[in-house]
């Protein structure tokens, strides 16, 4: 099974602020949900939390919750208490990818402990303050491609699709 990370940032790295998106992109809603659609989904619970109640769970996808709350539930969700439990999940269901969609803690866990194939990562060419950030990737990771827009009347700021890959 592939593992995959996918992530908007600014700039400076900033992904959120007060457990919110900090823009609004529809290409990158778009891509997001393109990439996602059908796959194993893992999160952390306060990015769970995030999402408006409408749209969680994240329809069409089956949506793994990472907390460390024992006796947290979540409507139509499978609630874990480690990534690897969660990708434990993925691989029983036979997923072919699973998508780890954040916050910034589970981001970092899971790169810490090298558990990520791939990165999508959508860079927002902007610095944004923030209170939540994707970190600086190591040297491990090599860019496969990159697909530059320019700003329009529903982006505010340049923004790039960027695939990157462990060399």
């Amino acid at each position: 099974m592939k593992v995959s990370i996918i992530v908007a940032a600014s700039e400076n790295g900033a992904i959120g602020r007060d457990n919110d998106l900090i823009w609004r992109f529809p290409n990158d809603t778009r891509f997001f949900k393109d990439t996602t659609l059908g796959h194993h989904v893992i999160m952390g619970r306060k990015n769970f939390e995030s999402i408006p109640h409408k749209f969680r769970p994240l329809p069409n996808r089956v949506n793994i919750i990472v907390t460390r709350q024992e006796n947290y539930t979540a409507r139509e969700c499978k609630v874990v208490n480690s990534i690897e439990s969660a990708l434990d999940v993925a691989r029983q269901n036979q997923e072919s990818a699973a998508c780890i969609i954040g916050g910034g803690e589970i981001y970092q866990l899971a790169l810490t402990k090298n558990l990520v194939d791939k990165i999508y990562l959508t860079r927002i060419h902007n610095n944004y303050e923030g209170d939540t950030f994707f970190k600086k990737l190591s040297s491990q990771w090599k860019e496969k491609s990159r697909i530059k827009y320019s700003a329009d009347e529903k982006h505010p700021y340049d923004y790039s699709f960027i695939t990157l890959e462990k060399n």
